[in-house]
């Protein structure tokens, strides 16, 4: 019994509190560990709370009209109705709509073909076809159960007119660029984006707070080495290792996941560049913020958590509400899913690809000067 309050007392006199004291009060006195701690994780929650949508809606939709009848238009009406397409235009041709679908303008081409009208008048089953890119499994899934159950619906309506017993559609869905609708065909490409955006913000920002933190950056400046020189000695080497990260997973995608390369892979290389800039500018940016490697490695968090989950990597952006989509175009790797994706499984080109293109250069070009003006005045 005896031995419980003299527990308690050393317990009570133990010097374990005054550090565990000293330690809160130097969280309350680091605002910046202390915002990360309280509001960045409320932040994330409402934000990806409020983003992340499983549900795939508002696919934008090119109709190809060759019937233009009565009849064709209330089938692109009751499918447009259905949620899951949004008009995004009509075409001229079938060589047009497959363009819409290589640039990623557009996730599905409905296609009405000119007897279509003929067909349902005289009682007969009419064919129509829905072409899918099924680069996304998710996506094609989608779009795919949307075109049956808008056929479905369509033909339930004609049969209450027309009092028909015989099936009046028939949809087919022709899925493309990932016809067998595997994962791996998805996943890979953007997995490249994922491990540049690691790589080059991550370990940029804690190798550079960490010379700081030593005191070898000081040292370096003092030196002969002009800072243009400098920065470029440290950010180099990680370009070299991004593309040699690059290189292993495009090679085990296709040895272990057959995932193809249908487009130019010199362009490919070419193309990584602005993205490669602009992940080297976050992480600079990062490192004139953050104090401590601690606080580096959770802004880097900060930043490619929102990389992964609105960029379009594993979500659906035409899904997301507004906001979201938003904030979506602020972030590099958006733009070059979108190249990654269009090159690999399409086999576009660059006149396909220049806008992702053009965008990505200007975040980087921007992202970059910011960046390389605020390290300047960090290390004077």
């Amino acid at each position: 019994m005896s031995d419980t309050p003299r527990f308690v007392d050393r317990l009570r006199y133990s010097r374990f509190w005054p550090m565990l004291w000293k330690e809160f009060i130097q969280i309350r006195r680091d605002r910046l560990t202390l915002g990360m701690i309280l509001v960045l994780p409320a932040a994330q929650l409402l934000l990806f709370g409020y983003a992340i949508q499983t549900d795939v809606r508002h696919l934008p939709t090119v109709v190809l009209d060759e019937s233009r009848t009565s009849e064709s238009r209330a089938l692109v009406t009751t499918l447009m109705n259905s949620g899951v397409f949004d008009p995004a235009g009509e075409v001229a041709d079938r060589a047009t709509a497959r363009r819409a679908l290589d640039a990623g303008t557009a996730n599905a081409a409905l296609v009405i073909p000119p007897e279509y009208g003929r067909e349902v008048a005289a009682g007969r089953t009419a064919t129509v076809q829905m072409l899918v890119d099924a680069a996304d499994p998710q996506t094609a899934g989608a779009a795919i159960s949307g075109a049956q159950l808008g056929a479905q619906a369509r033909a339930t309506q004609i049969i209450a007119e027309r009092v028909s017993l015989a099936n009046p559609l028939d949809m087919r869905v022709r899925p493309l660029y990932n016809p067998a609708q595997r994962s791996a065909v998805f996943i890979v490409p953007g997995v490249i984006g994922v491990l540049l955006t690691i790589t080059l913000t991550l370990i940029t920002a804690t190798a550079i707070v960490r010379e700081r933190e030593r005191g070898t950056l000081e040292q370096l400046i003092v030196t002969p080495i002009g800072k243009t020189s400098l920065m470029l000695g440290k950010l180099v080497p990680f370009v070299i290792v991004g593309y040699v990260q690059m290189t292993v997973v495009l090679t085990m995608g296709w040895v272990f996941f057959r995932v193809p390369i249908v487009g130019s892979l010199p362009l490919l290389y070419l193309l990584t560049i602005p993205f490669i800039i602009a992940s080297l500018g976050v992480g600079l940016l990062i490192s004139t913020v953050a104090r401590s490697q601690a606080q580096a490695m959770q802004l880097s968090f900060f930043f490619m958590l929102p990389n992964i989950l609105l960029s379009g990597y594993l979500f659906p952006r035409m899904s997301m509400p507004l906001p979201a989509q938003f904030v979506g175009l602020a972030l590099p790797l958006t733009y070059y899913l979108k190249i990654l994706r269009g090159l690999m499984l399409k086999g576009t080109g660059f006149a396909d690809l220049w806008r992702p293109t053009g965008s990505l250069v200007v975040l980087a070009v921007l992202l970059f000067t910011i960046s390389v003006r605020r390290f300047h005045k960090t290390i004077e």
